[in-house]
């Protein structure tokens, strides 16, 4: 195997305009948008071997709880040949979806509408894992290093370096003992089957994830019984309105941005029902499966508790004993299961691969990644955050609708210039918390803080089992 060329990877003379690491939405959206720009050379990588996203839990019926609209691109530009509409024509699929009249794709549909949109751009490097990010002189060309799956390093070279990682999966750290017979909801249809075939199985968490897991379990007329267990003090529904979807806009993002540190923690926090909630269709169609479990008679038992923390799990001859506190008794109890699916959700993957330029990062009191209203997060505005950012960013950080207005923004960075327009967003609340326009902030002119390269370009969802779901505030 050989090295690449300098015109894929870039030189400390001659560096790529960007580098972004991680291909999730956002990342993948950013290399859509940068696609047609001349003045861009861009190089774009992840791990993984190529894009699948959450692959665990595309049921036949979920649909994404953002409209079409919010795909990769159509935001910023929605001429872009990359659109989902375009994926839709190209497929021969454009009148179905019509004849539908549905805002709200399905999720397979939009998994393979953006491995459609990966397999058409150039720059996208699959199975590299980076390992560092150093600056040699403290400021100018960022220096990265990967490894391939065969074991080759690479260096590469970029004015402007994008972090786009997004999150992993986590758990109790009490079900660490009960080793096999746990698995995390985003693994769930590769182990359906089987699941499906026990006599018992606990689900943990309140999420649309959990709450998806326990739908298709309950469903089944021959299925096993469940226990539902979250920690939250009740299973909340998702929040859907209008006027709390505002909280998604550029105005409100202003408002968040003028709070501070501490305050904008304890408003994500004091805000659960936007963001981990489950979505009314969802609800429905529990408590419906709930219903003809109890009047089959004789089916399997389900429990729901809420208020409820997992204390410990250990092994129970063949199966898992798990101990159980409520939150609001202090009592505790212990129950018997085959197997544990955890809705616990996902946390900001680590970026190890940062710490040897952590000094020229932009970093808040808790360590965290601080960029600016703009997505910068170092000093000279050279390295730009898509994600792990609802810690200074609110619920626009996490939404699909809003990624490619931030990809807009960065791209603005990159090339000196506006190659695509952005644009205010409605706020029609009265609240502080919806600044009239006229005194919101405007996006800093773009400029180039060091010399560009030559040559041509060389370029967080949620969903509803419904094909009529509403829309969601968060990816």
């Amino acid at each position: 195997m050989t090295m690449r060329s300098t015109a894929e990877t870039g030189s400390a003379d001659e560096p790529l305009d960007l580098l972004c690491v991680g291909l999730g939405p956002f990342g993948l959206g950013l290399a859509c948008l940068a696609d047609p720009l001349p003045d861009v050379r861009a190089a774009f990588l992840d791990r993984r071997p190529g894009f699948d996203w959450h692959p665990g839990l595309l049921f036949e019926d979920a649909t994404l709880q953002v409209p079409f609209l919010a795909d990769l691109v159509t935001m910023a530009d929605p001429t872009s040949e990359h659109s989902f509409l375009n994926w839709l024509k190209e497929t021969g699929q454009l009148y179905s979806f019509y004849v539908r009249e549905s805002f709200y794709p399905l999720r397979r549909d939009y998994n393979a509408y953006c491995r459609w949109a990966a397999s058409r751009l150039p720059g996208l490097h699959w199975g590299q894992d980076v390992l560092e990010v150093r600056r040699p002189s403290g400021s100018g060309a960022w220096q990265v290093r990967s490894r391939d799956d065969d074991g080759l390093e690479q260096l590469w070279w970029t004015r402007h370096l994008v972090v786009g990682a997004g999150k992993i999966p986590t758990q109790p750290k009490a079900l660490d003992p009960a080793g096999d017979a746990v698995l995390h909801a985003g693994d769930y249809l590769a182990h359906q089957d089987r699941l499906h075939g026990q006599d018992h199985v606990t689900v943990l968490g309140s999420g649309q994830s959990a709450a998806e897991v326990v739908v298709d379990l309950l469903e089944d007329p021959h299925g096993p019984a469940v226990d539902w267990v979250t920690r939250s003090p009740r299973f909340y529904p998702m929040e859907y309105s209008e006027l709390s979807l505002e909280l998604t806009s550029p105005e409100y993002l202003d408002h968040f941005r003028g709070l501070p540190e501490d305050q904008r923690d304890a408003i994500n926090r004091a805000q659960p029902q936007l963001h981990r909630g489950i979505s009314a269709e969802t609800i429905t169609r529990i408590y419906e499966a709930l219903h003809v479990r109890r009047a089959a008679g004789g089916r399997a038992p389900v429990r729901l508790l809420a208020a409820t923390e997992l204390v410990a799990a250990a092994p129970h001859d063949t199966r898992t004993l798990l101990t159980w506190r409520s939150i609001e008794t202090g009592r505790s109890r212990e129950t018997v299961t085959d197997a544990v699916v955890a809705g616990t959700g996902y946390v900001p993957a680590p970026l190890p691969w940062l710490e040897p330029v952590r000094a020229q990062l932009s970093l808040d009191g808790a360590g965290r990644l601080s960029p600016d209203r703009w997505h910068r997060a170092s000093s000279d505005g050279t390295l730009h955050v898509l994600n792990h950012t609802e810690h200074t960013h609110a619920l626009t950080a996490p939404d699909l609708g809003m990624g490619a207005l931030r990809n807009a923004i960065v791209l603005g960075h990159v090339t000196g210039r506006q190659p695509y327009r952005t644009e205010r967003g409605p706020c029609s609340r009265a609240s502080a918390a919806c600044p009239s326009s006229t005194g919101a902030p405007a996006p800093p002119r773009p400029s180039r803080s060091a010399p560009r390269s030559t040559g041509a370009a060389s370029c967080f969802v949620r969903w509803t089992r419904s094909a009529t779901a509403p829309r969601c505030t968060s990816g």
